[in-house]
């Protein structure tokens, strides 16, 4: 189904908000305790694309992303699939980004005491192997792009 907001509100701006965590910082105190992230904030007004084109290309991006290659393998959009997906385009106006890395930041006095373990635990997304639909016909193999291609979405 198209977006309710993007029909009864196109015009209003909006704001998305990414963040990866990379890690736990775990250290000697509740207080300082953290997260190492990526996270990106931005702000726009959407433009719903009509253009079919231009929604076709956006659509085969997304799968993409995840898969690269994917949509070169895949039959085409249907108009009905086409007519129940509001797609946005989001010129940005505005953007923010920040980041967290390193290891613990703690007091000295709990450095000192030094009876609490600190440290950071890493914190990583991963896919597993490619399981076959039950009624998939005969015997088809899991194909380069998704066995490769998944592995490079997850690095790259």
């Amino acid at each position: 189904m198209a977006s309710r907001s993007m029909i009864d509100a196109p015009e209003q701006d909006i704001c998305v908000t990414v963040t990866l965590v990379d890690g736990l910082v775990l250290v000697r105190s509740a207080f300082h305790h953290s997260m190492n992230y990526r996270s990106a904030v931005l702000v726009g007004r959407p433009r719903r694309v009509e253009d079919a084109d231009e929604r076709i290309r956006a659509l085969d991006a997304i799968v993409d992303q995840v898969v690269p290659g994917r949509s070169a393998y895949l039959r085409s959009h249907t108009r009905k699939e086409l007519a129940a997906t509001a797609v946005p385009a989001l010129p940005m106006y505005e953007a923010s980004v920040t980041s967290r890395s390193g290891g613990p930041v703690d007091d000295d006095l709990d450095i000192r005491q030094g009876d609490v373990e600190a440290g950071v635990v890493a914190v990583w997304e991963a896919l597993g192997d490619a399981e076959p639909a039950a009624d998939l016909a005969g015997t088809v193999p899991v194909p380069d792009h998704v066995d490769d291609g998944c592995r490079y979405a997850l690095r790259g």
